[in-house]
């Protein structure tokens, strides 16, 4: 998750210096992603009892899934960008 917070954030610098960082803009599915991820690390750091903590774990599990999602859509998004020898 933290790789993908570094790679995201690079990949949106490096387009807005291109002037294109609305192709790389934010997401529902990346908020929804954060407001998973913030969900779980609460409750697992809350642990009043073992339905709590299954439930931070299967939250967990859920945004790091939502993780990879994400990537990959703002990936796909600056592919063309990404690939082009234009910028080198």
């Amino acid at each position: 998750m933290i790789a993908r917070e570094v790679i995201i954030s690079a990949l949106r610098e490096w387009m807005a210096e291109l002037g294109k960082r609305a192709s790389v803009a934010v997401s529902w599915v990346g908020k929804f992603k954060t407001a998973t991820q913030m969900l779980a690390l609460t409750l697992l750091l809350w642990r009043p009892n073992g339905e709590i903590i299954l439930a931070g774990y299967v939250l967990l599990y859920v945004a790091t899934a939502l993780t990879y999602w994400s990537m990959y859509q703002y990936l796909l998004a600056a592919k063309d960008d990404l690939l082009s020898d234009e910028h080198m």
